[in-house]
């Protein structure tokens, strides 16, 4: 994987996390460890307006998840099973990542899809996760339950990527260019060189395969695995702070706070520090400052 310029002098990464699947991205910096992941249409490209600042105070980790970017996309070999793209196995490759590169204990935030691996992390590892930050989001079995107008108009892409394959593989590959304007809404809020390599990612079979399988997931292992959770009673153990945007489905639509209280421990959710941010979904590169005064603030 060679760096991008909006990473200069970030140095690569293309390593093996087991099972023939390799995790690529870009470190840099100095302090503890703190892993970045990004969401979905997205790549390792999102963090370009936080890490910056971020580089004297924690040696960043920087990847794209499987089935992202420059990743590994393995392909689904039964259509009635998605668990290559669970979050518990997503999560599974990062702890292998970290291990690779000798970190036993680490910071994370995470947007959109990559804040649901966190939030697996936090579950399945709570002895490696030190603080958490979620952006965006909040669980999937919560939004799946609320799949109601206006939730299944708003997140029409949940349920269409969810799909049998190859059909929402085939209507993407007809008009992947039309497909990134859809879902890459805010488009005044993204650099040109960032903004082309999720499109482009659209049009790249395998990309869409796996993104498609990122979904499928969703609708059925992530669920069946945060029900299973619920009931052996595993909760977030680590402190963790939320933000959300303002124009966002979860503002509009559900009580972060409340949903989130549910899934932690007593006193793990930093209720005050978690709040709306102006602006929409895409936080990272909406609101970048908002991100590093809170990365600053709560991972001190």
């Amino acid at each position: 994987m060679e760096a991008s310029p909006l990473y200069p002098d970030y140095l690569p990464f293309n390593l093996p996390v087991g099972n023939d699947i390799t995790i690529a991205g870009v470190r840099s910096g100095t302090g503890p460890p703190l892993l970045l992941l990004h969401g979905f249409p997205q790549t390792h490209l999102i963090w370009h307006r936080v890490a910056p600042p971020l580089l004297d105070s924690f040696t960043l980790i920087i990847p794209d998840l499987r089935g992202y970017g420059s990743s590994s996309k393995p392909a689904a070999t039964n259509p009635d099973h998605h668990s290559l793209y669970s979050k518990s196995t997503m999560a599974g490759d990062m702890i292998a990542l970290m291990q690779e590169l000798n970190y036993q204990k680490f910071y994370i935030c995470g947007h959109d899809r990559g804040a649901r691996v966190a939030h697996k992390l936090c579950i399945d590892y709570p002895e490696k996760v030190i603080k958490c930050i979620l952006l965006d989001i909040c669980p999937t079995k919560s939004m799946f339950l609320a799949a109601r107008h206006p939730f299944a108009q708003l997140y029409w892409h949940w349920f269409f990527l969810a799909q049998a394959a190859p059909f929402p593989e085939d209507v993407i590959a007809a008009s992947p260019a039309a497909f990134a304007r859809k879902t890459l809404v805010a488009q005044e809020s993204y650099d040109e060189v960032a903004y082309k390599a999720y499109a482009a990612q659209f049009e790249d079979r395998a990309t869409v395969h796996a993104m498609c399988e990122d979904y499928r997931a969703a609708a059925k292992e992530d669920m069946e695995e945060q029900i299973a959770d619920e009931e052996a009673g595993r909760k977030i153990q680590c402190p963790l702070r939320v933000l959300w945007g303002k124009e966002a489905v979860v503002e509009k639509l559900f009580d972060a706070r409340a949903e989130w209280r549910k899934v932690c421990v007593e006193g793990a959710l930093d209720e005050e520090g978690s709040f709306a941010v102006e602006g929409g979904h895409f936080i990272p590169e909406e609101r970048p400052g908002d991100v590093l005064r809170c990365i600053l603030d709560f991972f001190r």
